[in-house]
């Protein structure tokens, strides 16, 4: 298991969770920026936007990956709520790489104000398609997600998300996507921009991230085993199966 652990001011990788008890835990106030000594290292095979980032340790680790796009849910109440402060001090370390705020169902104007505390912002993604519609004056790029399981629900609406240029964001409650389900979204994939957003795994990264016309993958960021402590083990794995060969 990749366990990534702040050290010293560095982040160290350690193949066994076993060998960290030694460590305090805790996490320093400052310490060396992986993404800055790595981003742009490795090429991806396709787009990549991470989901839900809350800490620092994530955005470097993700953007050391060379993804493309970090994810903050901005919706006070969520589990993964980033404040502002939260956010600046996270995004201040990070360089070379695109923020998206994620809402599920926050009304356009709450929106709107609430930006006006999140520097950088440059992409939104919401639940809700009105509400996106509502927010195309603001200049940002936009993503709309919805699962899979309510696909039937989104045939009307796919000429208004061409019409904006809204980008779609398919996940699922469970995690993958059933055989009966891949027409659909091949499907989609002719008719607009998709990040695909379940059935992804290490073994199948790499061919579908061939499938014409797909944008790209979001993926969730990693499991937190203790403070400071990531198991980056799946989504390690992915991107590792998508980098290009030099």
């Amino acid at each position: 298991m990749l366990i990534f652990r702040i050290v010293k001011k560095e982040i160290v990788v350690y193949p066994n969770f076993t060998k960290l008890q030694k460590y305090p835990l805790g996490l320093p106030t400052s310490f060396l920026t992986f993404a800055f000594t790595n981003r742009k290292a490795m090429t991806l095979k396709t787009k990549v936007k991470i989901n839900r980032i809350t800490n620092l340790t994530d955005a470097r680790y993700c953007s050391g990956m060379s993804v493309d796009i970090l994810g903050f849910c901005l919706e006070e109440g969520s589990p993964h709520y980033v404040t502002p402060t939260q956010f600046q001090e996270i995004t201040g370390w990070i360089s070379g790489i695109d923020y998206a705020a994620e809402f599920s169902k926050l009304d356009a104007y709450s929106i709107e104000r609430l930006l006006a505390d999140y520097s950088s912002i440059s992409w939104i993604e919401s639940e809700d398609l009105d509400t996106l519609v509502r927010l195309t004056p603001m200049g940002k790029k936009l993503i709309y997600r919805i699962k899979i399981e309510d696909l039937d629900s989104l045939l009307p609406k796919i000429e208004l998300l061409r019409e904006y240029k809204i980008t779609l964001h398919v996940t699922s409650i469970n995690k993958f996507i059933a055989i009966d389900n891949e027409p659909i979204i091949i499907e989609l994939l002719n008719q607009l921009n998709l990040f695909l957003g379940a059935g992804i795994s290490p073994t199948n990264a790499s061919s579908l991230s061939e499938l014409p016309g797909l944008y790209g993958f979001a993926l969730d960021s990693g499991d937190e085993i203790k403070p400071g402590l990531r198991d980056f083990d799946q989504l390690a794995a992915i991107l590792e199966s998508l980098e290009l060969e030099d």
